[in-house]
């Protein structure tokens, strides 16, 4: 009887295990690139900072996600993506997630571009937005490079206003 509810116990938790899709192991965007066609079809799993600006597309989204080095396109249904809160740029740390979906190395759907096809999305960790305030050095260079700028373009304006003055040659 025991080993009976102990197999009928495993069966249930196979089934049960069964109807989550199994996510894969990380891949990174090298990988991704470098080994497409083996990917292709493919259930992947990436991690990486948004970037740029999520594009809404009717009941969908396009974001980027960049791991180090290469930005994935990523297609997503719009509430898959309503926890990001930023995206990484040169005013901010765009938030860290995890995608999840289909891979396709050359889409017909999307014009025959490499993207994901987002079945999950988890935020790992939030941006925040960098502080990087004008200091009064920085302002007082680009002053003075603009008076410079300013100053030749003047004298350049005068000296072609004046033909006598131009130095010869």
């Amino acid at each position: 009887m025991l080993m009976r509810r102990l197999l009928l116990g495993i069966f249930f938790m196979g089934v049960f295990c069964s109807a989550y899709p199994g996510y894969a192991e990380v891949t990174g965007s090298l990988d991704l690139i470098n080994r497409a066609k083996e990917h292709d079809g493919k259930l992947v799993t990436c991690q990486g900072e948004v970037i740029g600006d999520i594009m809404p597309r009717a009941d969908h989204v396009w974001l980027h996600v960049n791991d180090g080095y290469i930005a994935v396109s990523v297609w997503a249904e719009k509430e898959l993506v309503q926890e990001i809160k930023y995206s990484g740029d040169y005013r901010a740390t765009g938030d860290t997630v995890e995608v999840s979906g289909i891979f396709h190395r050359s889409c017909l759907e999307h014009g025959g571009d490499l993207d994901i096809h987002a079945q999950r999305i988890i935020l790992l960790r939030s941006g925040v937005v960098l502080k990087n305030p004008l200091t009064s050095k920085k302002a007082q260079i680009g002053l003075l490079a603009t008076s410079a700028v300013a100053l030749f373009y003047l004298l350049k304006m005068f000296l072609q206003s004046r033909p006598h003055l131009k130095p010869p040659g």
